[in-house]
């Protein structure tokens, strides 16, 4: 059984004058041990699908209408406020995007990772300062760092250290949303082999949320592609990276730079997004897509299993092609 298994979510922020059709029927899993990556430009989804399973999801506007998030085998969008926040920071913690607002400006590095150990673990004050400067360390920042402010932190280390509180309880899941985001290419690359090494260290299952196939390709095992809200392509990190089906999926692959072709200009994926609020009838990608028949803007996709473990949402792949 899945760790977290996602079914048929579809989460609505109901607007004045307005709905946002932000998740649109998502299904995926995520094992004991393993990295799902989700990935899809911004405004596709990610990240209000990572809120929607912490139940952290702004009351209004945002609204489930559908689906259940299983971890477990328990569903936590019918769990009570009091029992989620018992598996929320303890058996499923979160990286937020940006290391800058994640942490409170007025506390110390060390209280804000020893509030973690006091709240989850039944630590005493004293047990939780000393747990929190184990955790330091093991991020790499020195011990005696954390009397310090996260203002005196440089935006890497200030990563580190919200990548300490969020394993300080050893959590079974990681959701990590795009956490080298804010960081350069460098620090980017020490941030991601620590959490690989703290995944392995405490055999966590994570869910990467990103948009750099490049990330996915040296952290996950399984690859789902989100597109306005729904998933295009799913599958293992050798079929997506051997074998995309997807024109959107291809498009991603397309605008990545390579060191083996000789090329003037790279391939960008034209036009944009749809807008949430407005999503076409048909097929979500037809507007930018190169091979776009009129069954495209008219049906909606079918969402396939081309091979075992292997779905594809898309009128040209598997019989259903009528242009």
């Amino acid at each position: 059984m899945s760790l977290l298994e996602i079914k048929n979510l579809t989460v609505e922020y109901v607007l004045r004058k307005s709905v946002v059709h932000a998740v649109n029927n998502i299904s995926l899993n995520v094992d004991a041990g393993k990295t799902l990556g989700l990935v899809g430009e911004t405004g596709a989804g990610k990240t209000t699908t990572a809120l929607s399973i912490m139940g952290l999801l702004p009351h209004p506007p945002a609204k489930v209408q559908s689906g259940e998030i299983l971890f477990e085998g328990q569903d936590l969008l019918k769990m009570k406020e009091h029992d989620l926040e018992n598996i929320r920071g303890n058996k499923i913690s979160m990286i937020f995007q940006d290391p800058m607002t994640a942490l409170n400006p007025v506390l110390t590095v060390g209280e804000q990772i020893a509030e973690t150990f006091h709240l989850h673990g039944n630590y005493s004050r004293a047990e939780a300062e000393k747990e929190s400067l184990k955790m330091l360390e093991m991020v790499g920042i020195r011990p005696e760092r954390s009397t310090e402010y996260p203002h005196q932190f440089s935006g890497g280390m200030k990563q580190r250290v919200v990548i300490a509180m969020a394993l300080a309880c050893k959590p079974q899941l990681l959701i990590a949303d795009e956490p080298t985001t804010a960081l350069d290419v460098t620090i980017q690359a020490q941030v991601l082999e620590l959490m690989n090494d703290l995944k392995v260290t405490f055999n966590t299952a994570m869910l990467l949320i990103t948009h750099d196939l490049g990330i996915v390709a040296e952290t996950c095992d399984d690859v789902a592609i989100i597109y306005a809200g729904q998933l295009v392509e799913y599958g293992s990190i050798e079929q997506i990276f051997d074998n995309p089906l997807h024109p959107y999926t291809i498009g991603l692959f397309g605008s990545i730079p390579s060191l083996d072709e000789d090329v003037e200009r790279l391939k960008p994926i034209p036009g944009l997004m749809p807008d949430p609020a407005n999503l076409p009838v048909g097929c979500k990608f037809c507007t930018r897509c190169s091979r776009a028949v009129k069954q495209c803007e008219e049906a909606e996709p079918e969402y396939l299993e081309v091979e075992p473990g292997h779905f594809v949402r898309c009128n040209r792949i598997g019989g259903t092609d009528n242009g």
